[in-house]
């Protein structure tokens, strides 16, 4: 029942809250571990964005109503506005907060407007939630005309000296603070821009544009870096997460993608959104992301890729042991044991191996059957799926056809069908069993022939032996 999301913050100096704006009034407050909910009243228009200083207790909210407030959450969870201001001329629609310390906050408007508002030291000094005589009343200290059209993205530097905005004019332009001064424009998507970041360790400027694409521009020079494009429609959010060496972007096509900025690749896209992702927000251990969307569903992310770097890392591990043990079998000529792990690490080839050092043996027949019958049922599924494979080449097709002889010899016919998937093994073996039958029978045919003309040969005899003259 959140009607679309437009933006999600992580809330608490632990990340254990979320705070969700929604096509609503009123701000939604989440607790992570119980979902309990509560409802922030306070604006009397749509909140349009969030954010959130370092801390975690305080976080701004702007909406259409043309103001902002500041909402501060006590120890025990429980949110309540703390402060609240007014003086752009329209909507609201994109706020930053400072990054080192709770000293400011900076807005951006539809009328082109960017206004830095001090945070007063009466707000800073009160540790209730809210003062008994109201929220307090910020001031704007500086005002400055930034655009042309629609400011719709601010960034504050890591180091609180530096602003970056982006616009509807299809320009970011970086300003320095507080006196919001211009130091340079970034020009070069096509159309105009959702999103800026700054990275958390590099001088580089992150801008997502409705062109599809996103860009990353040196400070410095203000030239353009690098171009990621992927996304089939505008994209939306983006945001610097593993220390600033990849990117997680969002777009209005319901993807979120994950890219690696030092190979300029997408290394992986996730779909679980139906609608445009407009929120995007990682936790401060950069472990967890949480997305709202068009489609009113909020997602929380999880960082995997140590857990599963680990695990692949256990699993070669684990191969390179598994692969010695068979060794040893082989070499122990312990066949049952040999084939039964070879088929859990389900590498046809290695089951070949030992299906072959069993047909080397001077009992070769007797002992691949004993052996065979003795497996388990999904023992021999496996084993009949891998004999599709070898039959497939002259030079294996020996040892799937001494398998496939034990099991049609010894299995009941009702047995055999009931295994799994044995009719599209059966369809696929007859075909190449055919043409190994016509081979077999063409050179069985040329070797009756050679025989019949070497028994069918008279040689002449060898002529007397001339006595030496005397």
């Amino acid at each position: 029942y959140s009607e679309e999301v437009l933006d999600v913050r992580f809330l608490g100096p632990s990340d254990s809250h979320i705070v969700v704006a929604s096509n609503s009034p009123c701000l939604k407050v989440f607790e992570l571990q119980t979902l309990a909910c509560q409802i922030l009243h306070g604006h009397t228009d749509i909140v349009l964005a969030l954010d959130v200083f370092r801390k975690g207790w305080l976080f701004a909210s702007c909406a259409k109503d043309q103001s902002i407030r500041i909402w501060k959450m006590n120890k025990a969870g429980q949110v309540a506005c703390v402060a609240q201001g007014s003086g752009h001329t329209h909507s609201v629609g994109t706020i930053c907060c400072s990054r080192l310390k709770e000293s400011f906050l900076v807005t951006g408007s539809q009328d082109c407007t960017v206004k830095l508002w001090p945070l007063p030291e009466a707000l800073l000094a009160n540790k209730s939630t809210a003062a008994d005589s109201g929220p307090v009343l910020l001031q704007a200290q500086t005002t400055q005309r930034c655009h042309d059209k629609d400011i719709n993205s601010l960034a504050v530097s890591p180091n609180d000296k530096l602003l970056a905005t982006g616009s509807q004019d299809r320009t970011a332009k970086l300003w320095a603070l507080p006196q919001c001064q211009l130091l340079g424009v970034f020009t070069g998507h096509r159309r105009g821009l959702w999103n800026v970041q700054f990275s958390p360790t590099d001088q580089v400027l992150a801008t997502a544009s409705a062109d599809g694409t996103i860009k990353l521009w040196a400070l410095q020079d203000f030239s353009c870096l690098k171009t990621f494009e992927g996304h089939d429609a505008s994209v939306l959010k983006v945001a610097f997460v593993s220390r600033g060496s990849q990117l997680l972007s969002s777009g209005s096509d319901g993807l979120l993608k994950l890219w690696t900025i030092k190979s300029n690749e997408c290394v992986r896209t996730l779909d679980a959104h139906e609608d445009k992702v407009w929120g995007l927000h990682c936790s401060q251990l950069d472990d967890h992301a949480i997305t709202g969307g068009s489609d009113s569903r909020i997602i929380l992310w999880k960082d995997v890729t140590e857990a599963e770097q680990a695990e692949e890392q256990a699993k070669r591990e684990e191969q390179v042991i598994k692969q010695q043990e068979l060794d040893n079998l082989l070499h122990e000529k312990r066949y049952l044991r040999a084939l039964g792990l070879a088929i859990s690490l389900d590498r046809p080839h290695t089951v070949l191996t030992v299906i072959q050092a069993i047909r080397r043996d001077p009992e070769a027949c007797e002992k691949l059957e004993a052996t065979v019958l003795r497996l388990r049922r999904d023992q021999k599924e496996a084993l009949l799926r891998f004999c599709v494979t070898w039959n497939t080449n002259s030079r294996h097709c020996h040892e799937a056809q001494a398998v496939l002889g034990v099991l049609l010899r010894h299995e009941a016919p009702e047995e055999l069908l009931a295994y799994d998937g044995v009719r599209g093994s059966l369809e696929a073996l007859l075909p190449y069993t055919e043409r190994h039958f016509q081979r077999l029978s063409r050179t069985l045919q040329a070797a009756t022939f050679l025989d019949f003309l070497w028994h069918n040969m008279k040689l002449s005899p060898c002529p007397a032996a001339v006595p030496p003259a005397l």
